[in-house]
């Protein structure tokens, strides 16, 4: 009786590469050997471990970035058959084929599919989005807050500055200075913590510079890409009524 052979199941990638920041970007395509339970990580590190072409050439190592692998670190961000998203999470076998991964268009290329997210962190320090206690002496226990705040604020401070929500905006381009809705998420989120509201004020003003919350042209694809499922729609909309009443304070001088 004949022999029949299976051939072994595969995962076809088509990765967009760029060998640096001012170099023009290209696709290479490979096939890996299929693993299940397998991620879109554990696709690269295969790749990794066999730089190889779907044609049998050797090329160079595909890069990226990851750290937790378990969706906390948002250091894995990239897009993934059109869709930004951690690659972490996506599973091989949830995916259509070929795999297609891309960096993110929003934040400027470092090589392959590293990208600097300076835009995102920068915009976190234009509105202060930390809590500015100095010194180290014991000040007691602090102001608690309302067990209603605590639970909203706790959806706010899941941010893990991955970036999705800014690639995902069609407002942050190369073309304007809007700074994102992440950065105003956060706004909202140390504007309502006891001790930082203390800045309440200062934040606000940050956001009503140019690049500010004006910038929001309310498509709402942040709030429906956002991996943790922040509410940053509501968040805008809470912001946005709040720079609005500090404007008109500041017209009627109180």
């Amino acid at each position: 009786m004949a022999e029949t052979t299976v051939a072994a199941k595969t995962v076809k990638l088509i990765i967009t590469r760029q060998d640096a920041p001012d170099a023009q970007s290209y696709t290479e395509q490979f096939e890996i050997p299929y693993r299940p339970n397998m991620n879109v990580i554990g696709a690269l590190m295969e790749i990794q471990r066999n730089p190889k072409k779907q044609d049998g050439d050797k090329t160079a190592p595909v890069c990226w970035e990851s750290n937790c692998l378990e969706e906390v670190c948002g250091a894995c961000s990239m897009v993934i058959n059109g869709k930004p998203r951690q690659a972490c999470s996506a599973l091989i076998d949830k995916l259509e084929q070929p795999i297609r991964l891309q960096p993110m268009s929003t934040f400027p290329v470092v090589r392959d599919l590293v990208i600097n997210r300076e835009r995102m962190f920068n915009a976190l320090k234009r509105v202060k989005a930390w809590i500015p206690i100095d010194g180290t002496y014991d000040l007691g226990p602090g102001p608690r807050m309302a067990e209603t705040k605590r639970q909203w604020a706790y959806e706010l401070s899941k941010c893990m500055t991955c970036g999705v929500c800014l690639e995902a905006c069609p407002n942050v381009n190369d073309r304007n200075s809007f700074i994102g809705p992440a950065a105003i998420s956060q706004v909202r989120l140390f504007n309502a913590h006891p001790t930082g509201e203390m800045n309440k004020e200062e934040r606000l003003e940050t956001l009503m510079e140019d690049g500010g919350i004006e910038g929001c042209g309310n498509s709402q694809n942040c709030v429906r890409s956002c991996p943790k499922g922040i509410p940053l729609t509501t968040s805008i909309a809470a912001i946005n009524k709040d720079t609005t009443k500090h404007m008109f304070k500041k017209w009627l001088g109180m």
